[in-house]
């Protein structure tokens, strides 16, 4: 009888031990699996981390760091004296208002030498208003105020001035250049220089600008 308790116990602690031995196995195999996914789970994190900081740096690039030329141009212009005469003698005096505009669409300041505006008729020099040096800060216009004082009486006598006085349209133009740097993070500089090319119509009649272009 003891014998074949000795024997049932034997059978039974076996069975128990081969159980043990492959729940250990099939333990380990589990954490070497969790262990893998981990790994890949990491490597697909940096994988992915890595693409949107090229992503990133590249529209940073092509957008932020990409140095735009500025633009120079004319505001709206206020006649505030208009004297003409079509006559013997066709000669014309006018004062007018306007701003000298610098858009800067860069992230950063744009900052330009003293320059100036020449105001003609038919390519002929009248007079010059002067850009002082300035700055135009990031994403935004500088206005500058100013003052022209136009008058015929440089032109030469051969000109079409009373042609043009009876028409009732003084056809004007302006002309400017600046030049500057624009300043990207405080460390990048870049030359950059603005020109203007403005054609201005002024209607005798009404003693107003009808038509104001630049390029």
């Amino acid at each position: 009888m003891a014998e074949k308790d000795q024997q049932a116990y034997a059978s039974t602690n076996g069975y128990t031990r081969s159980n043990d031995h492959e729940s250990a196995g099939t333990t380990f195999q589990s954490e070497e699996e969790l262990k893998r996914q981990k790994r890949r789970k990491l490597f697909m994190y940096i994988g992915i981390f890595i693409v949107f900081q090229i992503i990133v740096m590249t529209v940073f690039g092509l957008t932020v760091m990409k140095v735009k030329t500025p633009k120079l141009r004319l505001g709206n212009i206020e006649v505030q004296n208009l004297n003409f005469t079509s006559q013997t003698s066709p000669s014309f005096d006018m004062t007018f208002t306007t701003q000298i505009r610098v858009k800067n669409t860069n992230f950063g300041p744009y900052k330009y030498d003293s320059s100036y505006v020449t105001f003609l008729y038919q390519e002929m020099p009248l007079v010059q208003v002067t850009i002082p040096k300035g700055k135009a800060g990031w994403r935004s216009t500088e206005k500058i105020g100013a003052t022209a004082i136009l008058n015929s009486k440089a032109l030469p006598s051969v000109s079409n001035l009373g042609s043009d006085l009876d028409s009732g349209v003084l056809k004007l133009s302006s002309q400017a250049k600046i030049s500057g740097k624009v300043e990207l993070m405080f460390v990048m500089k870049k030359k950059k220089s603005a020109e203007m090319n403005c054609t201005i119509e002024v209607n005798l009649a009404t003693k107003g600008v009808q038509a104001l272009e630049c390029k």
